[in-house]
């Protein structure tokens, strides 16, 4: 009987253990079981150089959403982004990727606009800024292509 109990307690504590460690996992990979509250946008870049699936997208230096996919549209860089409900982006908006620091992490950054109409799911932002290649800009001090 108390050989029965104790393995009873083990095996829930056991449990409960795993079931903390799933929630831990999802919430700092920062996955979405659900399909959570989001609405997607695309852009256009000429280069989407080291930008990654699931980096952030900031609007005034708060997150707002992620990069969900980043694809090949002919010679551009298709770039999908998950927006949260709420966070209005405008037709005249901007998607820069920018760099965290000097070699720190590539993000998106969007001037969401305000003087057009506010974009819709599957809605495309037009002007982008594709982020500095670090490499090239020394590639061409170094050899004297500065101009």
């Amino acid at each position: 009987m108390e050989r029965g109990k104790l393995e009873l307690i083990v095996g829930i504590f056991v449990l409960v253990g795993v079931i903390c460690l799933g929630y831990l996992a999802i919430k700092l990979g920062k996955l979405e079981l659900v399909g959570g509250d989001y609405y997607e946008l695309q852009a256009e870049f000429s280069s989407t150089s080291g930008l990654k699936n699931g980096a952030s997208v900031e609007i005034a230096g708060v997150e707002v959403g992620r990069v969900k996919k980043i694809g090949l549209n002919e010679d551009r860089a298709e770039v999908v982004l998950a927006i949260q409900d709420g966070i209005p982006v405008f037709d005249d908006a901007i998607a820069s990727i920018k760099t965290r620091g000097i070699i720190g992490e590539k993000f998106m950054e969007l001037s969401p606009g305000g003087a057009g109409e506010r974009l819709k799911t599957g809605g495309t932002i037009v002007d982008t800024e594709s982020g500095i290649d670090l490499e090239q800009v020394i590639s061409q001090f170094i050899h004297g292509n500065v101009e």
